[in-house]
């Protein structure tokens, strides 16, 4: 351990040598252009790695948070639900879990939904309580048209509905006009048979997430109790938190607060194949782009090796003069640790600046070229994301300087190796 430390100790007279080198002329036996090339490809390795990551990070969050705002966090199914008698005092528990922003009942039924000059069209109709479209942003703050005026007032919740602007688009309907919901779920005293009720569209909300656009439906809670015929009933427990990527540590007090028969998923589960492939996709392309870094610090070893050939007779003066190997090591160690720190340096400051100002480069990019470099019809962004996480930055960082040290080491111990008597034999 004590031998490992002294390599990593460096004299005033051993790094003096070794940034000599690094600076000496090529024609005088340096390494100036096979450094410069070696810095330059460190430098855009480290970039391109913390640039495309970034990126990555950006598309998983923005995917995420629009998931997350539309739907639950934590959902809770089972045998409290059904429970009339305490089921609104499990409610109240679950609210007071520290952390918990809401926690609101609904039910859920696939549906037609028809307008009154189109055909019926596949619809997912949601029952729930006023205060959870007040507390979900990405429905209250994108109603493109109309307002949550009138929703959830009147008998059994009254009858104004709110829909997704794909929705409204196909059945041609707009703010105040009626559409016609139909359920499967309606039964009589001669069986089950499908029901049908107009609605008057309250509003039009526009989340950004094309599939909830195009079949969502909601409704008051008591008036979806009475039109799927299931009076009193709830579908599932939706629990929102402050901190949703760290969801497994509110299940415990979820669990406890629900009951016993209660059954508790979260997000991750829900979205399990989703989640999943973008874990993926991650670790698979911070695999390839590090496998770009360490090529990019192969490159040192070439230029290692040739500065230990052209200085041998160096090597043998300096071993003849009472340098030891360990200091030969060093020096070599250090030339090629300076190349890979000073453009792992400079790798985070580009790729970093550029992550802070991809907006105005895109912007650039868009007015040079006259093209939409993202288009917000396709993506729902006006923007390429771009998140830079310290915990990643820190992680590349490391490796670049790993991969450095160790493509430095092997040629510094050769270099350490070099006998004066065979160093100097052909000079």
């Amino acid at each position: 351990m004590q031998g490992l430390l002294s390599l990593f100790s460096f004299s005033a007279w051993e790094t003096d040598l070794a940034l000599r080198y690094l600076r000496t002329k090529r024609k005088d036996g340096g390494i100036a252009l096979i450094a410069i090339i070696s810095f330059i490809g460190i430098t855009l390795a480290v970039a391109v790695l913390i640039i495309v990551m970034s990126v990555m990070n950006g598309f998983r969050d923005e995917l995420m948070s629009r998931v997350l705002a539309f739907n639950g966090h934590q959902y809770i199914y089972g045998a409290p639900l059904t429970d009339w008698d305490n089921r609104d005092a499990m409610l109240k528990r679950v609210r007071d879990i520290p952390g918990v922003i809401e926690a609101s009942p609904y039910i859920e039924s696939p549906g037609l939904a028809q307008g009154p000059f189109s055909q019926a069209g596949l619809a997912y109709m949601r029952g729930v309580e006023v205060d959870m479209l007040k507390n979900t942003p990405i429905i209250r703050d994108n109603i493109k048209e109309g307002s949550l005026k009138g929703f959830g007032e009147g008998e059994y919740g009254g009858d104004t509905i709110l829909v997704g602007e794909g929705l409204a688009r196909q059945m041609n309907v707009a703010v105040g006009d009626e559409m016609t919901l139909l359920s499967p779920n309606g039964s009589t005293a001669f069986g089950a048979v499908p029901r049908r009720k107009p609605y008057i569209i309250g509003g039009i909300f526009k989340s950004g997430v094309s599939e909830l656009d195009a079949a969502f439906v909601f409704m008051p809670l008591e008036q979806a109790q009475l039109f799927f015929d299931r009076e009193g009933e709830w579908d599932v427990v939706e629990i929102k938190v402050k901190d949703p990527y760290d969801i497994a540590k509110y299940r415990a007090p979820t669990m406890a607060a629900a009951g016993e028969g209660a059954l508790v998923q979260d997000w991750t589960q829900r979205n399990a194949p989703l989640w999943n492939a973008l874990q993926v996709e991650r670790n698979v392309m911070r695999l390839i782009l590090m496998l770009i870094v360490l090529i990019a610090a192969m490159n040192i070893i070439s230029g290692i090796v040739m500065l230990v050939k052209n200085k041998t007779r160096d090597i043998a003066i300096l071993r003849t003069l009472g340098a030891d190997r360990a200091s030969v090591t060093k020096i070599f160690f250090l030339s090629g640790s300076i190349i890979g720190a000073t453009g792992t340096i400079l790798g985070v400051t580009v790729g970093t600046l550029f992550c802070v100002f991809i907006r105005p480069i895109q912007q650039v990019v868009e007015a040079i070229f006259k093209v939409k470099v993202f288009n917000e019809e396709v993506y729902y962004l006006a923007y390429i994301p771009a998140k830079v996480e310290p915990t990643e930055v820190l992680i590349i960082v490391g490796f670049a300087m790993l991969a450095t040290c160790v493509a430095t080491l092997f040629p510094a111990l050769w270099a350490s190796k070099l006998e004066p008597v065979e160093a100097l034999r052909y000079e």
